[in-house]
């Protein structure tokens, strides 16, 4: 027998516990023993979670129980949840965890202190769809050439409706919190910090690096407008929000922004709140992973599939995916040294020669311009929206603070990358 206690025991809790109820039969012939759940941690003892189970406010009634073999952590938060997941793992208990902030920011204490204990994660990341073990076990014979992803429900629902619907912007992300797709403060979504956290997880996974949210380009969706929802149909793009690691010599370059991306590859067809996943391996190519990122059953679907490992094994797999360090340590991409593509919109002063001064500004900041359009926004103003070829992130920026500068530039340039 197995017993497992649940640290938070919300919406993604109540949902393990019943999974283990509702399947015991087929879990227990899996992992070759039963599994139950003996207690759980709430906030709130007056809430009824509709659950055969003791029900404890106190943390520790489940860290120091002698009897429970597995602490499942949904809590949340980072520092309380460290300070908790520590405790489990120095009682020598297992660990299972669907937290990604925390795992943003402590991974590489986790795996110090875990050693051989069990922990596993694999609901830390686009909820139900098993990348963790993908990248840890499936593809271990590679090198992981990139990622790229879709790691955000909610981003991707709005993307999808101003995409396809012609909603705006604000009136989707209220559609979302109507829905309970976004929180009333939706900047951790929006704000492309969500994805982040995931794509530290996985870039870890795949290239043994060690970076932390400040250190990492972040960017999301909030001035994505109805003009580049216009370009990009016109240019044959869907416009995302991508978490992209990408290795390039000993340098791995992370970033999390709003991409253009031709409408031909399958990552730009999902859609809705759906999560899609591709990583390139240097011998497997291309693998596309697809399937719910957020929600109850999606997320402890995949916790419980951690706890049934740790039944079968009862000791944890290299934690980050790697026994010893790997050779030629790879380091993380300065954010000034990335090159990509660029859309920018600048509103303008419909003015004579306004035109040939910005298209001089971007041949003084060594950019190269590949499409232009010019669209009124009123009698006297106009959006110009500019594709470039291949440029640098330092020419890029260098050139939005210049253009802002301007007085015949009404605001401060748009900028989406192009993948």
């Amino acid at each position: 027998m197995i017993q497992v206690g649940i640290i938070g025991v919300g919406t993604v809790g109540t949902s393990v516990a019943q999974i283990l109820k509702d399947n015991a039969d087929i879990i227990s012939a899996r992992a070759g023993v039963d599994i139950r759940v003996k207690s759980g941690v709430v906030k709130n003892l007056k809430k009824d979670r509709g659950l055969d189970i003791k029900i404890t406010d106190n943390a520790d009634d489940v860290l120091n129980d002698p009897e429970i073999d597995v602490v499942v952590e949904l809590m949340g938060g980072v520092e309380e949840a460290f300070e908790v997941v520590k405790k489990a793992l120095r009682s020598g208990k297992a660990v299972v965890t669907a937290n990604k902030a925390l795992l943003a920011y402590h991974r590489y204490e986790l795996q110090e202190i875990a050693q051989d204990i069990a922990f596993e994660y694999e609901a830390s990341v686009a909820g139900g769809i098993p990348i963790i073990n993908a990248l840890r076990d499936g593809l271990s014979a590679n090198h992981i050439k990139s990622i790229m992803g879709i790691m955000n429900g909610t981003c991707n629902y709005m993307m999808t409706k101003m995409m396809h619907e012609g909603v705006s912007y604000t009136d989707v992300l209220k559609e979302a919190q109507e829905l309970g797709y976004a929180e009333a403060d939706p900047t951790f979504d929006v704000g492309g910090y969500d994805a982040a956290h995931k794509l530290l997880i996985l870039a870890s996974i795949a290239y043994g690096i060690d970076a932390k949210p400040e250190d990492i380009l972040i960017e999301g969706i909030e001035n994505v407008s109805g003009d580049d929802i216009a370009f990009a149909k016109e240019f044959g793009y869907a416009i995302k929000l991508l978490g992209i690691a990408k290795k390039d010599k000993n340098e791995v370059e992370l970033r999390v922004h709003a991409c253009l991306i031709d409408q031909s590859e399958m990552i730009a067809k999902i859609d809705g709140v759906m999560n899609g996943i591709s990583v390139v391996g240097d011998k497997v190519g291309e693998t596309l992973y697809y399937g719910p990122g957020a929600g109850g059953n999606a997320t402890a679907s995949a916790v419980v599939a951690n706890i049934i490992d740790i039944a079968r094994s009862g000791k944890s797999k290299p934690m980050l995916g790697f026994d010893k360090p790997l050779e030629g340590e790879l380091t993380l991409k300065p954010i000034e040294k990335i090159e990509s593509k660029y859309y920018l919109r600048i509103n303008v002063s419909d003015k004579k020669g306004v035109l040939a001064k910005i298209t001089k500004l971007f041949e003084d900041h060594n950019i190269s311009v590949e499409t232009m359009l010019q669209r009124p926004t009123s009698s006297d103003s106009a959006n110009l929206l500019i594709s470039t070829h291949v440029a640098m992130e330092k020419d890029i920026q260098n050139l939005i603070s210049t253009l802002a500068s301007l007085e015949f530039v009404n605001s401060k340039p748009v900028m989406i990358r192009i993948v």
